[in-house]
C-alpha cells in the first residue's frame, strides 16, 4: 500500500502524471485508507516512467508513447515487460541490443539508461607502471573514441587487453560494446574470462544474460554483484522483476522492498 507522497519519493513522479497513468490505464489502483494497492507490474510501470520523467520527457509524450506501444503488444504482454529509455527527446524500446522508436518504428542507436549495461572511466594513467601504464593508454583512447567510432574503441580495449589481461576497465567497456552491436555470445566470452571480481562487471553479466534468455545465469550474476557491492540497488531491483517472472513473489517482494529501502536512503 502506498500514499501518493510514497511515490514520488520513491519515483520521482509528479501526481499528475500519477493520475494520468491510472485513468488511462497503464496502472489499476485500490485504495483503502488514504493509501492504494499496485501491483508489481504496476511498481514496474511506474519505476519506468519515473526514469523517462528525470531524463526530461515531458508527461504527454511519456503518455504518448506508452499508449502507441500497448497498441503494438503482442496479447497478454505487459508494458512493463519492455525495457524503455529516452533517445534524446524520445522514447525508445530496447529488445536485446537494438533499440526502435514506437512514434516512427525506426531503429535508433544503441541507448543506456534504466540501469542498463554501466561504463568504467579512464584512471590517472602517470600513476601506472609499466605495461600497465601502456593499457591505459590504450583504454583511455578508447573510452574517449565511443561517442565518435565504437570500432575503432573496441580496437583500443582490445590492444589494452592483449597488453594487460587483467586490464579490468577495458574489459567491461568491450563487453558492453560486443553487447550493444548484438555480438551476445562474444561479449558474455569477454566478461567471463576476467579474472578479478567486480560488481560491475557481474550486473553487466547479468543484463546480457537476461537477454541471452539464461535467466537463472543473470540471477546468480546479479546476486554476485549485490555481494561485491550491497550499494548496487538496480542490482535489486532486477532481480525483483526476474522473480515475479518465476513466480517467486516472495523473492520478488523481498529485492523490491531492499530497492525501495535503497532508494528512500540514498536517492538513485
Amino acid at each position: 500500500m502506498y500514499s501518493q507522497a510514497d511515490l514520488t519519493r520513491l519515483f520521482r513522479l509528479p501526481a499528475a502524471l500519477i493520475r494520468s497513468l491510472a485513468a488511462e490505464g497503464f496502472i489499476t489502483t485500490t485504495a483503502r485508507a488514504g493509501k492504494t494497492r499496485y501491483t508489481f507490474q504496476d511498481l514496474l510501470l511506474l519505476r519506468m516512467a519515473g526514469a523517462l520523467k528525470a531524463a526530461k520527457i515531458p508527461a504527454a509524450k511519456i503518455i504518448a508513447a506508452f499508449a502507441t506501444i500497448r497498441t503494438q503488444l503482442p496479447p497478454g504482454a505487459a508494458l512493463s515487460s519492455l525495457a524503455l529509455a529516452a533517445a534524446g527527446k524520445n522514447v525508445a524500446v530496447r529488445q536485446g541490443a537494438r533499440t526502435w522508436e514506437p512514434t516512427s518504428g525506426q531503429y535508433a542507436l544503441p541507448l543506456l539508461n534504466e540501469g542498463r549495461a554501466a561504463t568504467t572511466a579512464p584512471r590517472n594513467i602517470a600513476a601506472q607502471p609499466g605495461r600497465t601504464a601502456e593499457a591505459d593508454v590504450h583504454y583511455a583512447r578508447g573510452h574517449a573514441l565511443e561517442a565518435t567510432d565504437v570500432g575503432a574503441a573496441r580496437a583500443a580495449y582490445l590492444q589494452a587487453l592483449s597488453i594487460s589481461g587483467e586490464h579490468l576497465e577495458a574489459r567491461i567497456n568491450l563487453g558492453r560494446l560486443l553487447h550493444l552491436d548484438g555480438e551476445l555470445q562474444e561479449a558474455e566470452r569477454v566478461y567471463r574470462k576476467a579474472k578479478s571480481a567486480s560488481a560491475l562487471l557481474s550486473f553487466n553479466l547479468g543484463i546480457l544474460l537476461e537477454d541471452l534468455a539464461k535467466e537463472d545465469e543473470a540471477v546468480a550474476a546479479y546476486r554476485e554483484a549485490l555481494a561485491l557491492d550491497p550499494m548496487m540497488h538496480d542490482a535489486h531491483f532486477n532481480l525483483a522483476r526476474l522473480h515475479e517472472k518465476a513466480n517467486r513473489p516472495k523473492d520478488a517482494l523481498r529485492h523490491l522492498l531492499a530497492y525501495r529501502r535503497h532508494v528512500a536512503q540514498y536517492g538513485d
